[in-house]
């Protein structure tokens, strides 16, 4: 039978995982990456990780999102061109 995972832990995992487009389980091996190569073995340590790889996940989706935006915008020579299809 598995340990039972703190719920904060699997909260994290799981936004991670979803600010990643990728699954829980991805979400968490990411984690455990990080974890082992910080030296980090306590719960308390992994989620901290895990918030902080949110954090940093969120922050740059954000200046994508952003760049997209600019990218997007319309010359002034072609934002009355209709393409053919």
């Amino acid at each position: 039978m598995a340990a039972p995972q703190d719920k904060d832990y699997a909260k994290a995992c799981g936004q991670l995982a979803s600010a990643l487009s990728i699954s829980l389980a991805s979400a968490r091996r990411k984690v455990d990456l990080v974890a082992a190569k910080e030296g980090v073995r306590d719960n308390a340590g992994r989620l901290l990780i895990a918030q902080r790889l949110l954090l940093e996940a969120q922050g740059v989706g954000q200046e994508s999102r952003q760049l997209l935006d600019v990218l997007l915008e319309a010359v002034k020579e072609e934002e009355m061109y209709l393409g053919d299809d």
